[in-house]
């Protein structure tokens, strides 16, 4: 038997999707109930009508009583479409003869499946009505290869729990046996919150009071889990020693729950945000009044006109609200970016009913129909009237210091890069005032008063300023003038002198002195920039203090200084080139220094120095070049390069024969600090295959001004790993015994500084005895660098020193000399 199905929808792109659907079937359509009904008339083998309740001309209710009314439809089953939250035309509609729902949106897929199980009930009430054998066949397998649930459940006389027949996908759906469900009833399997209304419906169906009942309820599962299914329970005609029966086919329709959740939730959320949106929701014609089709209630508090006065510009079109100067505009921008099917995004005014002019942002987009076409646009508008405000309030403050009300340095940069981008022929230069003694004075008298003079200062500084001289404040206790358009150096230096006198004569009481440099600026020169002037100028004030302690004098950037700043640059070129591998004469190489244990009298380590070598610059100091590889962050893949070429060394070591010994690298905190870096080296150490335990990092002492608890969590892992930590340049910069003895190292090397006061001075004044005494009572061993004369030996021997280095033992080496030097002081 072939099944046919009636779709009766007023829409005709959801007949044709439910058509498809139901392709398995035979699927008729109309577009009305009366249309309806003339179908239903001409085909009286119907087996299923899928009817909308909201129909032209004729309505699903009005069906429905006429069907009810018509004996020849007894058998038709309805199934009604509703929308998401017309539960009381659900009710009406079941009360008039329907069998089930389905809600709008259609999942479709939760369509077919629901049709599927209309069909097989279909199917088994026919089979169970008819008492042929082969009839009984095709029920038995209609019963165990359903895609459905079905239960068959009756009573026995003498019995007194009914006795349930399951089929395989009902004990799937449940998770039990039928077995198990005949033991603990379909009670104990409901959820507790369905099981009322289901009892109630199974006690009117017994009753004789409802012909069957669907429902939307829930299995408890085994494993606690929940299962929704869709019901329908209809009774069945038993032999008289049944005293009753029903059959009851479920559908899982878990998903479809989760959708409908989801859409409920998407709805209820698109309820909050158009009652809460700082504006309005609009869907409106292209065309240029911007006609408009849906408003939201929003347009009232945004534009003190009721939604419905712009409705097919009923009382006025939104084009009348827009400010004229926008207008065209607006209109050109959409052109735009439908064309280009984007997103539009733009901020324009409106004007209110009451005359206020508001900001506004406007996010939308093009509705296309399947032509191409633009059909409609829809989006948001909200009142960004309060951030325009805010934004105001920021560009001043972003551009703007606080304390004295001048342009920062940020405006400054931005204003320097536009006028070097002009390149203009007009004479441009920058005058720095450096006024870091005030800082000075922050000990003696306060924060407030420093901001005090900073003020003054900036008072006294901007009586200066005119058309072609603005002034700056950069930093807390600097300042710098703009000048543009002057017309030789001697002005600049008239001008450094008047700013040299006003300042003086400003802080003649307190004595405090600053430094004036001036920067001519070059816009034509190559690789120019805003924060490269800056750096001149900083150079040029820096500079002025430093040679002149108690004056206001001017200094200009000149040759020395540049040849200063192109000599780091050519540095940080070089090590660039190295770290990137590029190819260049630039040379970056170790030599080793030779470590001797006084205990033993053997040499125990070599610490590896690092050494550059470039083409134009010959030997560079590692005390000129290590400051630049930390500040520009070469430091890292630098670093790592030492590393490897130490641990070729140290396997070079053992391969000699000297697998004792130990080689100690230099690790800048900047390294240590890179979360990666302790990882990478112990990969280094087994890609190597070089036994960590002769391997010593030595860190410099700033680590004692830096990320403590970082620090110490980086050493803690090396030293598990069997690497010993070293505190290099101990006692003269950021030493702290207090902070030392929280941090797990294993040895401290004394400074240099205090190894020479050995030559100096008398030895029982010296304190660098207590602090080999303060260092063993920490656990650590003590290392005495730049020993070079005797005396300093005798008297490192005589406090116990661990170990020595320095020229009295040996210059650094290369790695050959290394080695020789082994065999030799070995022999």
């Amino acid at each position: 038997m072939r099944v046919k199905i009636l779709v009766a929808e007023d829409s005709t792109v959801e007949r044709t999707i439910i058509k498809d659907m139901l392709s398995d079937y035979q699927v008729l359509t109309a577009c009305d109930g009366v249309e309806a009904m003339h179908v239903l008339n001409e085909h009286n083998d119907v087996d299923i009508l899928i009817l909308d309740l909201n129909m032209p001309r004729m309505d699903g209710f009005q069906v429905l009583e006429a069907l009810r009314c018509d004996r020849r439809f007894k058998n038709l089953r309805t199934i009604i479409l509703t929308n998401y939250d017309e539960l009381e035309n659900e009710i009406r509609g079941l009360r008039l003869g329907a069998v089930d729902f389905i809600r709008k949106p259609i999942h479709m897929h939760s369509l077919k499946a629901r049709i599927d199980v209309h069909v097989t009930l279909l199917r088994a009430q026919q089979a169970l009505e008819q008492r042929l054998d082969e009839q009984t066949l095709t029920f038995d397998m209609i019963f165990t290869q359903a895609p459905i649930g079905i239960a068959i459940s009756h009573e026995l006389k003498g019995h007194d729990k009914p006795v349930i027949k399951v089929n395989p996908m009902f004990e799937q759906i449940v998770g039990r046996t039928e077995e198990e469900i005949n033991i603990i009833g379909w009670e104990k399997i409901t959820h507790p919150d369905d099981l009322g209304e289901d009892a109630e419906n199974l006690k009117k169906l017994r009753a004789g009071e409802i012909g069957m009942y669907c429902m939307d309820k829930r299995y408890i599962r085994p494993d606690g889990s929940v299962v929704w299914v869709h019901m329908i329970v209809a009774p069945l005609i038993l032999p008289e020693d049944r005293i009753f029966g029903h059959i009851c086919l479920v559908q899982d329709i878990t998903d479809r729950k989760i959708f409908e959740e989801a859409l409920h939730e998407s709805e209820r959320s698109k309820s909050v945000f158009l009652s809460h949106l700082p504006g309005l929701a609009y869907r409106c014609n292209y065309d240029r009044e911007w006609t408009m089709q849906f408003v939201s209630d929003g347009c009232y508090a945004l534009t003190g006109y009721r939604p419905e006065s712009l409705l097919n510009n009923r009382e006025l079109s939104f084009k009348d609200i827009i400010s004229p100067e926008y207008r065209e505009a607006l209109w050109n921008k959409w052109k735009e970016v439908l064309a280009q099917r984007q997103q539009f995004k733009y901020e324009y005014e409106i004007i209110t009913a009451t005359g206020e002019r508001k900001w506004v942002l406007e996010l939308g987009q093009g509705i296309f129909n399947d032509n191409g076409e633009v059909e409609a646009l829809e989006g948001i508008i909200l009142d960004i009237s309060d951030r325009k405000a805010v934004e105001d309030a920021l560009k001043y403050n972003n551009e703007h210091d606080r304390t004295t009300g001048l342009y920062n340095r940020e405006y400054l940069i931005s204003l320097l890069e536009n006028d070097l981008k002009k390149k203009k022929d007009i004479k441009k230069a920058l005058i720095g005032v450096n006024l870091t003694a005030v800082q000075l004075l922050t000990v003696k008298y306060g924060f407030n008063y420093t901001q005090s003079l900073i003020k003054k200062a900036a008072a006294v500084l901007s009586a200066l300023c005119s058309e072609n001289r603005q002034l700056f404040h950069v930093r807390e206790n600097r300042f710098v003038f703009y000048i543009v358009g002057y017309s030789d150096k001697n002005e600049l230096v008239e001008f450094g002198n008047a700013v040299a006198e006003t300042l003086e004569s400003l802080f003649i009481t307190d004595r405090i002195n600053g430094g004036i440099g001036i920067v001519e600026i070059d816009q034509h020169q190559s690789e120019i920039n805003a924060e490269l002037l800056m750096r001149r100028m900083l150079l040029a004030t820096d500079r002025s203090i430093n040679l002149y302690d108690n004056d206001y004098v001017i200094c200009f950037y000149d040759d020395e200084l540049e040849s200063m700043v192109n000599r780091e640059i050519e540095i940080e070129r070089a090590l660039f080139a190295i770290a990137n591998d590029t190819g260049t004469k630039d040379e970056l190489f170790l030599h080793y220094q030779p470590i001797l244990d006084l205990k033993s009298g053997s040499i125990c380590d070599f610490e590896a120095l690092c050494r550059l070598k470039t083409e134009k610059l010959g030997l560079v100091s590692p005390a000129e070049f290590i400051p630049v590889a930390e500040k520009t962050k070469l430091i890292i893949p630098i670093g790592e390069k030492v590393i490897i070429n130490a641990f070729k060394f140290l396997s070079r070591l053992n391969e000699n024969g000297y697998g004792n010994i130990s080689v100690s690298v230099n690790i800048s905190v900047i390294q240590l600090l890179k979360p990666e870096f302790t990882d990478r080296l112990l990969e280094l150490i087994a890609k190597m295959n070089v036994n960590p335990g002769n391997i010593c990092l030595e860190i410099t002492e700033s680590v004692f001004s830096s990320d403590f608890a970082r620090i110490n969590k980086a050493i803690n892992k090396l030293r598990t790993a069997g690497i010993h930590i070293a505190i290099d340049d101990f006692g003269t910069g950021y030493s702290s015994l207090a902070r030392e003895k929280e941090l797990n190292v294993d040895s401290l090397k004394i400074d240099k500084y205090f190894i020479d006061n050995l030559l100096d001075a008398n030895p029982d004044k010296v304190i660098t005895s207590d602090i080999i005494s303060m260092s063993h009572k920490l656990g650590h061993c003590t290392v005495a660098e730049g020993v070079e004369h005797d005396i300093q030996l005798h008297y490192l021997m005589e406090h116990d020193c661990d170990r020595v280095q320095g020229y009295l033992i040996s210059k650094p080496l290369d790695e050959n000399n290394a080695i020789e030097f082994l065999k030799n002081y070995s022999a």
